[in-house]
């Protein structure tokens, strides 16, 4: 199976080859809480997201991988922040892509569907704010979800 590694500040880290537009997705709903899911290819906890495609908006990407990975339809809110630390290198071991973060985490509101796990999601569920951080994440995902969390009026960019 496939892995996704990610490295920080590691002088063992792969030099990146790739830098991926991407977007992640911090959904709530009418509880408060936020969506997580289980991701397959590495065990760890995180919002919803992934890669833009070509022809498709910022908005469309966002709405489409929450779908995909969630079984949840969401609409966007709102923009968290940007991430695109150069130290931060994720590495696909199935084709030996090592890229450059570039991310984009908008906000969500879910509208219908229910948690449905995924090719990409083992575990999909709801999850109170206070709880969020308890679960193991890379400490990218856990750092956009922190300053999500912090509720300041703008986004981060990093």
């Amino acid at each position: 199976m496939a892995k996704r590694i990610d490295y920080y500040d590691d002088p063992n880290a792969p030099a990146p080859n790739s830098l991926v537009p991407s977007v992640n997705v911090i959904v709530t709903n009418d509880a408060g809480e936020l969506l997580m899911i289980r991701r397959t290819d590495n065990d760890n906890w995180a919002v919803p997201g992934g890669a833009i495609d070509l022809g498709e908006s910022i908005p469309q990407a966002a709405i489409r991988e929450t779908l995909e990975e969630t079984g949840i339809v969401c609409e966007i809110t709102g923009l968290a922040g940007t991430y695109s630390d150069p130290r931060h290198v994720i590495l696909y071991t199935s084709n030996r892509e090592a890229r450059q973060e570039f991310s984009i985490v908008l906000t969500g509101r879910a509208i219908s569907g229910e948690p449905t796990p995924s090719s990409e999601s083992r575990e999909v569920c709801w999850v109170p704010r206070g709880q969020v951080t308890a679960l193991r994440m890379d400490r990218s995902m856990r750092m956009r979800i922190e300053h999500y969390l912090t509720g300041t009026a703008l986004p981060y960019i990093g």
